[in-house]
């Protein structure tokens, strides 16, 4: 089996890697790391906050694909980044059918 690669930064460093990444470079690391650590392609980006010490993403995630697509299964993750864009954690915080709202009902 091949090693894989670690997740990469979308951005090249300057040489202060101590600069505070923005939202929108966050939300590129955050898809970069999710399909690095999952082997699934984010589907889109649900939200974005900074915190305290970096920044909280979550990111839904197609984890089984099935016919017709309304019957997939998607994922929920939340990824937590620092400051300067490194992973500190991710987990998986809810899995639905594409179909399910937030209170379990139909769309």
């Amino acid at each position: 089996m091949a090693e894989r690669a670690r997740a990469r930064p979308a951005r090249e460093r300057s040489s202060d890697e101590s600069s505070r990444v923005t939202a929108r470079e966050v939300v590129d690391l955050a898809r970069e790391y999710i399909a690095d650590m999952t082997e699934r392609q984010p589907v889109q980006m649900t939200s974005v906050s900074p915190t305290e010490d970096g920044w909280l993403v979550e990111v839904e995630v197609i984890e089984d694909r099935r016919i017709p697509s309304s019957s997939d299964i998607l994922a929920l993750y939340e990824v937590e980044l620092d400051e300067t864009g490194e992973l500190l954690a991710y987990q998986r915080t809810r899995r639905y059918l594409r179909g399910q709202t937030a209170n379990g009902g139909n769309a």
